[in-house]
């Protein structure tokens, strides 16, 4: 059983394999489609970060493979379409980073506000220019917070905390914390003197900020972006921000990122009160040891026993394990009949059902069944040839 991790993920996760009897093989950089198509054979389980594209190719280079790990957020780079095709589960970890990423929005807030990244600036390049001109402390200030999610409204807590009022717009509906209040998203533009952005990836966030949202926005406020780099028109910031409209920006994430080492260029580059980071909102030590530990448990839990709670693209389904019992998985296309035809083959043979749990998702179906005795290749390969059939499979073993 061999788990092949990319992207220098935490030595966490390459240990909770390991225990669980897994070979590992970690890697420090990511790979292209070619070197990972070469790499991955022979792999049950693929573990890898925000760099690393994981097309179909790559998927079919590896039959044996189980669960695919983004040990991130995002999935973006993950075809998920392709996974659920083959029977492959997906796990991400959309917890564990949250505290980091908040905790750098906070500090980049003081750090605009007080306009100290423009301070330490200058003074590197040897001028001494000690001013209050357009500092604030961040106490009394209004800050936006569009996405109200699990870093959103951490960010909330820890804003209100400081002293500052909380305003925020969220497509869902979702409880406020503390103090903050839900506003529209016009209101938030044109009140807020700091917007910070937490949306997701979907499609319809592409370009959310660009001319006419920064002319909606207040005088003098200040943008954060550690969400997605296409969420916001970059070249229409660097505009809003040269003539002043806006007095500070901490971007995060971009539309184009190289790989690490890599060449970087970006219209907001030598602008005075901005801050660049290479995408590391979530990148702390104990960011990186949760994902490891997190994303790791839940591929060896569906390798070993089939619950695939958490995953990202099969139905979620989870089935106490008795001892005695013997398990078996089936992955199918959603349609009439197939849990017929299953029990039909099981009746057949004599075979007592003792427990099973079934849940679909979109096209998917997916149930986990509890008999009376082991599975043998006939039994499973007469399961196999149930029209629909994806995937059958029986707790850590491969066979497709």
């Amino acid at each position: 059983m061999k788990v092949l991790l990319l992207e220098n993920i935490s030595g966490v996760a390459a240990s909770q394999f390991e225990e669980a009897g897994f070979e590992v093989e970690s890697l420090k950089g990511a790979l292209d489609e070619a070197e990972l198509v070469k790499k991955i054979r022979g792999a049950s389980i693929l573990g890898a970060r925000s760099k690393t594209r994981i097309s179909a190719a790559v998927l079919d280079a590896s039959p044996e493979l189980v669960a695919v790990g983004a040990f991130c957020i995002g999935v973006d780079k993950i075809d998920r379409a392709a996974s659920s095709d083959r029977g492959i589960a997906v796990f991400n970890d959309p917890h564990s980073n949250s505290r980091s990423v908040a905790e750098l929005v906070m500090g980049e807030i003081i750090l605009l506000l007080r306009r100290t990244f423009e301070a330490s600036t200058s003074l590197h390049g040897g001028v001494w220019n000690k001013s209050s001109a357009g500092s604030h402390e961040v106490r009394g200030q209004t800050l936006g917070i569009v996405g109200y999610g699990k870093i959103g409204s951490q960010v909330s807590d820890l804003a209100e905390a400081m002293g500052m009022r909380v305003v925020f717009h969220d497509l869902a509906h979702v409880l406020a914390r503390g103090n903050a209040r839900a506003v529209s998203f016009r209101e938030l533009l044109e009140i807020s003197d700091v917007i910070t952005l937490h949306v997701d990836g979907k499609p319809q966030n592409q370009n959310l900020f660009g001319d006419e949202e920064f002319c909606a926005m207040k005088e003098g406020a200040c943008l954060i972006n550690l969400s997605r780099g296409f969420v916001v028109e970059h070249e229409a910031l660097a505009r809003h921000l040269k003539s002043g409209k806006l007095a500070g920006a901490a971007v995060d994430v971009f539309p184009q990122e190289p790989e690490s080492g890599g060449s970087f260029a970006s219209p907001l580059q030598g602008l005075p009160n901005v801050i660049l980071t290479p995408h590391v909102g979530g990148s702390t030590e104990e960011a990186q040891q949760n994902i490891g530990q997190f994303v790791s448990a839940k591929m060896i839990e569906y390798f070993q026993s089939g619950n695939s709670l958490m995953s990202v693209n099969l139905p979620h389904c989870h089935l106490d394990y008795e001892p005695g019992s013997h398990r078996l998985m089936h992955i199918h296309h959603n349609v009439p009949g197939i849990l017929r035809a299953i029990n039909d083959i099981l009746a057949d043979r004599g075979i007592n059902i003792e427990r099973q749990v079934l849940d679909t998702r979109g096209n998917l179906g997916y149930a986990i069944y509890d008999i009376n005795c082991d599975c043998d290749e006939e039994l499973l390969e007469r399961l196999r040839s149930v029209p629909h059939t994806i995937r059958v499979r029986v707790p850590g073993e491969v066979r497709g």
